[in-house]
C-alpha cells in the first residue's frame, strides 16, 4: 500500500458536481493498493496514520495527532501512486491491484482506519472521476509505502 497523507485546513471530494465527501481540519488520504498487500498492511498503515503527529502544538512544533487536535479523515482511492514510469513518457500501471481486489482492500482499509481512530472516515468514490480540492496546511505531505517501512 501506499499512501501520500496531506495536513489540510479542508478537503472534499466530488463526482459529477456532487460532493459526496467533505471534512475541516485533518488529513486529505490518498491510498493506492497493489496485489501484495495483506491485512496486516491495512492494520500497519491505519495505526501509522492515527498515531502520526502532524499537527502543532502551539509552539511551532507538530507534535499532535488527528485524536489531539479532533481532526478529520477524507481517504480518496488512487491507484496511480504505483504508476512505474521507467520506460517512455506514458506511465504504467501494472503494479496496481486488480479493481476487484483493490475496492476490497480500500473498503477493509476504510473500516481499519475508521476503528483505530474511533470516528466515521469521509470517502471518495472507488473507481468513479473525482474531482478532489483541499487546502493544504503548512504544506504538510507525507508519503508512506508499506513495502518500505522507514
Amino acid at each position: 500500500m501506499r499512501a501520500i497523507i496531506q495536513r489540510v485546513s479542508h478537503a472534499q471530494v466530488d463526482v459529477e458536481q456532487q460532493t459526496i465527501g467533505r471534512i475541516g481540519s485533518g488529513m486529505l488520504i490518498l491510498v493506492g493498493f497493489e496485489p501484495a498487500d495483506t491485512d496486516e498492511d491495512l492494520t500497519w498503515l491505519s495505526g501509522k496514520i492515527a498515531r502520526l503527529r502532524l499537527f502543532d502544538d502551539g509552539h511551532g512544533a507538530m507534535n499532535l495527532s488527528l485524536a489531539d487536535i479532533g481532526g478529520q479523515v477524507l481517504v480518496v482511492s488512487q491507484f496511480t501512486l504505483h504508476a512505474r514510469t521507467k520506460k517512455g513518457n506514458r506511465p504504467s500501471f501494472v503494479a496496481a491491484a486488480p479493481p476487484a481486489q483493490a475496492l476490497d482492500l480500500y473498503n477493509r482499509f476504510v473500516k481499519t482506519l475508521s476503528a483505530e481512530l474511533g470516528q466515521p472516515v469521509q470517502t471518495g468514490q472507488f473507481g468513479a472521476n473525482m474531482q478532489v480540492s483541499l487546502l493544504n496546511d503548512g504544506p504538510v505531505t507525507i508519503f508512506i509505502d508499506t513495502q518500505n517501512r522507514e
